[in-house]
């Protein structure tokens, strides 16, 4: 099993312990690029499909480094409607 679908199959589980830096890694994998503007950009992250113009949206958590439940639901909606997942 390749580290793409470990990452999904932990996803998908909803687990409590699926860390912003998981989420970067596998969107990263899906072929999104992680855009900020910058050291001022504050704690939210875009990430964009460019050649389907995909775009998503997270709050990078802190101080602790797992995303809030809310968080992973929404990235597996987002994922799942464009068929990623």
């Amino acid at each position: 099993m390749s580290k793409k679908e470990k990452l999904i199959n932990k996803l998908k589980s909803e687990p409590r312990d699926f860390t912003f830096d998981d989420a970067v890694t596998l969107l990263g994998l899906l072929g999104f690029k992680k855009h900020n503007k910058g050291k001022t950009s504050g704690s939210r992250v875009k990430f964009a499909k460019e050649e389907d113009s995909v775009k998503i949206e997270l709050h990078r958590p802190h101080p602790q480094k797992e995303l809030k439940s809310y968080q992973v639901k929404q990235l597996i909606e987002q994922l799942t409607e464009e068929g990623l997942i």
